[in-house]
């Protein structure tokens, strides 16, 4: 089984490619950037600002697939500065209950529309 997800309540998509794809019970996202779902537009040019975008934008794609943040299995963080790391990790913090996901932070030279930061995640339907 191989369903696409997409809500209205997350950025549309700005490539070829799907906001999510469920497979049996796994949920793979694409790249969140921090775009309002409403205007299109980047958040603020603020890490912290930018971080709880991307991670709102994941939260809406996971539950239109039956899911939430605490049955996210791995993410993996782009950051365009490292630097930023600490203040990332507060925030990300704050989505999860328990014990967090398996994660990789990568920084990268560039990221779409000259963001921040981009998070993509794995997780499992609710039961």
């Amino acid at each position: 089984m191989r369903e696409q997800i997409s809500t209205k309540n997350a950025p549309a998509a700005i490539g070829a490619y799907s906001q999510a794809i469920l497979s049996d019970d796994i949920i793979f996202t694409s790249g969140q950037l921090p775009m309002d779902p409403e205007t299109g537009e980047m958040v603020e040019n603020d890490i912290k600002k930018q971080t709880k975008q991307s991670l709102d934008n994941l939260k809406f794609i996971l539950n239109e697939a039956n899911s939430d943040c605490n049955n996210i299995l791995k993410t993996t963080i782009f950051l365009s500065d490292l630097n930023n790391f600490s203040e990332v990790n507060k925030i990300y913090a704050e989505y999860f209950d328990g014990a967090p996901p398996a994660r990789s932070c990568i920084e990268v030279s560039k990221l779409p529309k000259d963001s921040l930061i981009e998070i993509e995640a794995i997780a499992k339907k609710r039961k």
